[in-house]
């Protein structure tokens, strides 16, 4: 399982949100500021370090905190190609701020004198995106390693555990607090996820962050929630009919790159066919017929 079309393609908020992190985290790692980024009560109610609350978004306290964020951050591109740029960047933003709010409300209940009670990282926004990877992106493959059953789905849930886990309580209340930010863009609450940017925000992105290789992104994905639903096999074949010339039977990883974005199997089957297995192009197909 991955998470879709190799490189960045159809993801530039994801690529401008990594470099960010990266490069947050190099620049405070080399001034030897990485341990002291983190929330405290001091920090937010007695010393008044706004700037720790910028920081504290972007930059990891640690290596192996970096290479496990960038991973899961990497992977959730696909949710970016689900809903479209603009409305990702809702997501990013509301997932920051509610996090947020809620990490300063705990230090706010705590009153913990330690210093740096919550890490600093993108906390709130990979575990955020949890909530739709647990209940849009659907299990392609199970396997068995020593009689224990796993999914393919099993190596992003234990990435994210090794993470809420590398600080302990420190990283663990940010974890649960993105969880909770999570939540509340899945209810809908203030319609936030009917909200969008004006267009030039998310195109600025794209013009920011430097090309990648691999194919041409297509065009812009619209918004899609969850799985497309069973009629979407049979819009696709209303929209393309089956008098087009058909490719050769699509291959299984193809088929399987389209499943993992939230598609049903048998309409991302003949989406690739009706593509002549240009995934990209199927990409748009199953999108188009969703919306429909």
């Amino acid at each position: 399982m991955n998470g879709g079309p190799s490189g960045f393609n159809n993801a530039p908020v994801t690529r401008a949100f990594i470099i960010a992190s990266a490069l947050f985290t190099v620049f405070f790692g080399i001034q030897g500021r990485s341990a002291k980024l983190g929330l405290s009560y001091l920090d937010i109610f007695g010393k008044l370090r706004i700037w720790k609350l910028i920081a504290s978004v972007f930059a990891f306290s640690s290596t192996p905190e970096l290479l496990f964020g960038l991973y899961l951050l990497y992977y959730f591109r696909v949710f970016e190609r689900q809903i479209g740029s603009n409305k990702y960047s809702v997501f990013i933003l509301f997932s920051i701020i509610a996090s947020l709010l809620f990490e300063v409300l705990a230090l706010a209940l705590l009153k913990d004198p330690a210093v740096n009670l919550v890490t600093s990282g993108p906390y709130g926004l990979i575990f955020a995106s949890f909530v739709p990877f647990f209940l849009d992106i659907p299990v392609s493959t199970w396997f068995r390693v020593f009689g224990v059953r796993f999914s393919d789905k099993s190596f992003i849930y234990l990435a994210g555990l090794q993470l809420l886990l590398s600080s302990w309580k420190r990283s663990i209340l940010p974890g649960i607090c993105g969880i909770l930010a999570g939540s509340l863009y899945r209810l809908n609450v203030f319609r936030i996820r009917k909200a969008k940017f004006p267009e030039f925000v998310t195109s600025f992105f794209s013009r920011l962050s430097w090309p990648t290789t691999g194919n041409p992104p297509s065009a812009p994905t619209r918004n899609i929630v969850g799985n497309v639903p069973s009629y979407a096999g049979r819009q696709v074949e209303r929209n393309y009919p089956s008098s087009m010339p058909s490719a050769i039977e699509p291959p299984e990883d193809s088929i399987a790159t389209l499943v993992s974005m939230g598609f049903d199997r048998n309409s991302a089957r003949q989406a690739l066919v009706h593509a002549r297995n240009d995934i990209n192009v199927a990409t748009n197909i199953l999108l188009e017929a969703q919306s429909h």
